[in-house]
């Protein structure tokens, strides 16, 4: 990916959440480095990831302990942080739509 919106919504979060700073940042370098060109290729990157609707994936953090999920577009290279939260936070929000 080229660009990645929001580095800062990550940052707020491993700051409220000391412990998922590194498998965040793990994350968010993993994404830039690679040049993903369907959702099915991150999935065999990260298998126990959930593919979802308009091209969102759901990544599970440090053990499913955290859920980010994230709106990919492969024709200009970007991801946009959709939501990051604890499993309790997610189950308060629609994955497809947020």
């Amino acid at each position: 990916m080229e660009r990645i919106f929001a580095k800062s919504s990550l940052r707020k979060f491993w700051e409220k959440y000391p412990d998922s700073e590194q498998n965040l940042k793990t994350w968010y370098k993993t994404a830039m480095h690679y040049d993903w060109k369907t959702l099915n290729e991150i999935k065999q990157f990260y298998p126990n990831a959930s593919i979802l609707k308009n091209g969102r994936i759901v990544f599970n953090i440090k053990g499913n302990s955290y859920r980010l999920v994230v709106k990919f577009n492969f024709e200009k290279k970007w991801a946009y942080i959709r939501f990051i939260g604890t499993r309790k936070q997610d189950n308060s929000i629609n994955a497809n739509t947020i």
